[in-house]
């Protein structure tokens, strides 16, 4: 068992002795590491039970930084303009950066982002390094929005910075930039329409069976102990239903996504939701109609990877 930091101080001082920590940000909690420390870097892999292929994502506490990590492009510098924020960019990696190979899998590129949550920010400050951090749960089952949920995860064995729930409920939106050509590699907190409008250009998809160039890409991800039935009109006998919207007739939803419809509050409900239903024991969980719209395609690549044979 691991005492929780009391502070950002706290934490701090776990990261640079080489341990990881859980940290809070605007999208769920990661589970950090000094990104310029193989064993550290290493320690997250092993802790969280993650294929070695899959890399991490690094997070800075400001541009200066990031762009010690990685080569930004024009183009780069101007999607630059949604951080701190909910957005990947998977760029070049810096030859200086100094970074632990084990962070890129044994990529060229690397995914690289600035959290929007000021305990996130003034912990990457204190630690003076950038963090490698995927989401703080056993690798593919669903992610954290609250510390309780890192330390259910892991039994208590991770320390835990408790910055309170998580607004976004989320992951990051992942885009890949590539000369001129800017690709979703995954889908997450910010509307790829509204990138697409702010850099007057569109942002094309990666298809399904496409490489894996940044995390979140495994088809069985997220998932609950349960399983999923998507796209559900009403829960059949011996299931739990999480509804979205209005519920079917005689069908009240012990859990709603939103009643009203509204796809922000989904999102930022979605994985403590699942984690809720996972919690009753009920071996299934049928699942209300998303939108493919706005940040229901964020919720849906969740709930399909959920939804995946494992």
């Amino acid at each position: 068992m691991n005492a929780d930091p009391l502070t950002v101080a706290d934490a701090a001082a776990l990261l640079r002795a080489g341990r990881v920590c859980a940290f809070p940000t605007e999208t769920v909690y990661g589970l950090g590491a000094n990104a310029t420390n193989s064993d550290a870097v290493l320690a997250i892999y092993e802790t969280k039970g993650r294929p070695r292929f899959n890399p991490l994502i690094v997070h800075c506490a400001d541009l200066a930084m990031a762009e010690t990590v990685a080569v930004f492009s024009p183009l780069a510098g101007e999607l630059a303009r949604f951080w701190p924020g909910p957005l990947t960019l998977v760029l070049p990696v810096n030859a200086d950066a100094g970074l632990s190979d084990i962070v890129t899998a044994g990529l060229q590129t690397v995914g690289v982002r600035i959290p929007d949550h000021p305990l996130a920010l003034e912990l990457i400050a204190a630690v003076g390094r950038p963090l490698a951090a995927p989401s703080a749960n056993p690798s593919g089952r669903l992610s954290p929005t609250t510390a309780e949920q890192v330390r259910r995860g892991f039994a208590g064995r991770v320390p835990v910075l408790d910055g309170g729930p998580c607004r976004a409920g989320v992951e990051s939106t992942i885009l890949a930039v590539d000369g001129d050509e800017v690709v979703q590699l995954r889908a997450g907190a910010l509307a790829r329409e509204a990138v697409s409008e702010a850099i007057g250009r569109p942002i094309g998809v990666a298809a399904s069976e496409a490489a894996i160039a940044a995390p979140g890409m495994l088809s069985s991800h997220y998932a609950p102990a349960a399983s999923l039935r998507l796209d559900a009109a009403a829960p059949e006998p011996g299931e739990v239903y999480l509804g979205f919207g209005s519920p079917p007739a005689g069908h009240d939803s012990a859990v709603n996504l939103s009643p009203s419809g509204d796809l922000h509050e989904a999102a930022r409900n979605l994985f403590s939701a699942l984690h809720a239903l996972d919690a009753t024991g009920a071996p299934r969980i049928a699942v209300a109609p998303i939108p493919e719209t706005g940040l229901g395609e964020a919720i849906n690549d969740r709930l399909k990877r959920a939804a995946a044979p494992r």
